[in-house]
């Protein structure tokens, strides 16, 4: 499975679990970091944490296993490396404040309308 499709199922994932404002932006021309980001929002800290854990799910289930994760005791944000694909579930506030967006404008937005609740 190569990053693009990765991230797509990332994307699948969050929307079963009705995560909010799902953005998926290719950003491995503007950084060596990874080649997407896929960005989401949760309703509360359980929502955060149940997005994260069904994207590790649905990723295991693929035979992709996660590099690494940051944030599973906060109640806002959790960030899960892929390595490829890195993924950030936020609460709202969070995601306002951190505003990664805004961050990696330069990245390419990739429209998942078709693809995600």
């Amino acid at each position: 499975m190569n990053s693009y499709e990765q991230s797509i199922l990332t994307a699948k994932a969050i929307s079963s679990k009705k995560g909010l404002n799902i953005k998926l932006i290719e950003i491995g021309d503007i950084s060596s970091l990874a080649d997407y980001m896929v960005i989401a929002t949760g309703t509360s800290s359980t929502h955060v944490k149940a997005i994260a854990d069904e994207v590790e799910y649905q990723l295991d289930e693929a035979g992709i296993s996660v590099s690494h994760i940051e944030g599973y005791r906060s109640n806002s944000w959790i960030l899960l490396d892929y390595v490829d694909v890195i993924v950030h579930i936020f609460s709202d506030e969070a995601r306002e404040f951190y505003d990664l967006e805004r961050l990696w404008q330069d990245g390419k937005e990739i429209d998942i309308s078709d693809i995600v609740d």
